[in-house]
Parts: structure tokens; sequence; C-alpha cells
């Protein structure tokens, strides 16, 4: 499931491809995406150039010399495929950008559940957002207060992208042992000096995932993640047993010795 640091990846690898290009066909395959992108939509962005390709938090914005703008979200298991328009469609290719350098960007999806939409000039395509999760500003202080009128566990907290932006489930589990949090902790009651621990670790996970965004695609571990997917397997910290819960119908992996629960 991508987050900040794969669709990061992923918006590179766009950006790399497509800025400076002009849009020969735009066309959604999927029934799922054609209601999203509708015919009539997707030919305004014929003949557009690609000026810029942006991410923020886990959304993607493809920006046309118009100032209209395609928004992309992966959800659970979309990427992107890069190849000549010659070549056969992607496999599980919900919508596709055919561009003027012979270049075919396929919008992939096992489930389809991506989202594509259009939007014309001086609209903004994102819904309310937090901070990106990585941001150097973000202080203590500033979690405290957007964290003081929440009152349900922080791992939940963590995955509103009101609060932080890019930060998902594995990530958000990730940032959890670094700091030693428990993931049931109630995110209204944890201090500052708790806090900064977790601005720290959500830091360190996000850089770890940077340095290895492509393991969500290939399904290998090139780097283990520590804590995420570990279930019975021993702590490298602290080698008590990683344990799973759930949590508003997600799986939460957590330290039983190192991320202790306090009443």
């Amino acid at each position: 499931m991508p987050e900040l640091p794969e669709v990061e990846e992923a918006a590179g690898r766009l950006r790399r491809a497509a800025v400076g290009h002009r849009v020969l066909a735009l066309r959604a395959l999927h029934p799922s995406q054609r209601k999203q992108l509708p015919p009539r939509r997707a030919r305004r962005a014929v003949g557009r150039r690609i000026v810029a390709v942006e991410r923020r938090g886990k959304y993607q914005t493809i920006r046309f010399d118009d100032d209209s703008t395609l928004l992309v979200h992966f959800r659970m298991d979309g990427d992107w495929h890069i190849g000549p328009c010659g070549d056969p469609p992607a496999r599980f290719a919900r919508a596709v950008l055919d561009l003027d350098n012979d270049t075919r960007l396929s919008l992939v999806d096992a489930r389809a559940l991506c989202t594509i939409t259009w939007h014309e000039r001086g609209v903004d395509p994102l819904p309310a957002l937090g901070p990106e999760a990585d941001d150097p500003a973000i202080t203590a202080t500033a979690l405290r207060n957007a964290l003081a009128a929440r009152r349900g566990p922080i791992k939940a907290v963590l995955l509103d992208q009101r609060v932080l932006a890019g930060l998902g489930n594995i990530y958000a589990a990730e940032s959890l042992w670094r700091a030693s949090i428990h993931p049931a902790a109630s995110a209204a009651t944890l201090r500052e000096p708790t806090l900064q621990r977790l601005i720290t670790a959500i830091r360190a996970s996000l850089a770890d995932g940077v340095r290895n965004a492509a393991r969500y695609r290939t399904g290998v571990r090139v780097a283990p993640l520590k804590v995420y997917d570990r279930e019975g397997e021993p702590c490298t910290r602290c080698g008590a047993t990683i344990r799973r819960i759930t949590q508003a119908g997600r799986s939460t992996y957590y330290c039983a010795g190192c991320q202790r629960l306090k009443r």
C-alpha cells in the first residue's frame, strides 16, 4: 500500500517521463475510472502540455499549461507503468495517457480502486490535508495542539490525513515502534517530550521508506521493516515478540516489550 515515500518515488518517475510533453490521448479503461473521468472530461486534456507533476500527501497532481489538473490517488495497489505507446496494454491498466514522445503512462491497479479526476483551471482538487508528515518545520507543540481534541488511539489518529499528510498504516506502525509508543495510547494525553520522539521517529521511518520506496511494488523486503508484518518474530531492539492487533479494521503491529501501554 503506497504511502508518502512510494508515492513520491512514483511521482518522480512520472515527472521524468512526462513534464514538457503534450497529451495525445487520455482514456479511462475501467468502468469505475470512467465514472470519475468520462470521455468528455478526458478530452479536455488532449493537446495540453504537462508542466508539472507534484505530490501532496498520498496524492499526485498532473498540471497542464492551461492550469487544469489531473488528480491521482493510488489507494491500495495503484502505480504507474511507463513504456512505449506501441507496447501491449499493461496488465491491470485502468487509465492511460499517450504523450508526444511516444510514451504511454498507464495507471495500473489490480483492485481498480485508484482514482483519477480532471479539474478545470482555478479549482483546487485536493481535500483538506495536514502538514507533510516529514515536514522539518513540525514541532512537538504544534503536534500536541493538533492532537488535543483527539480522543482516539494514537495509531488511528496518525492515519487521519488532516493531522499529518502522507502517513499510512505501515509507516505509522514503524514510527510508533521507533518512538516506543503503544499504538493504543490515547493521542490527546501524549506529552511534548513523547511527541518529539514521535516526530523524530516519523522522519526516520519515512527516510528509510524513501531509500527503499520500490518494495511495495515488488513484494520483496528490500530492507526489512522494523515491526510491520512481523507478527510472532522477535523485536530487533528488545527481543520480545511482535504482536498484531486490529484497529479501525486495519492490522497494527507492535512490540509487547518496548511499546508498553501506560495506564
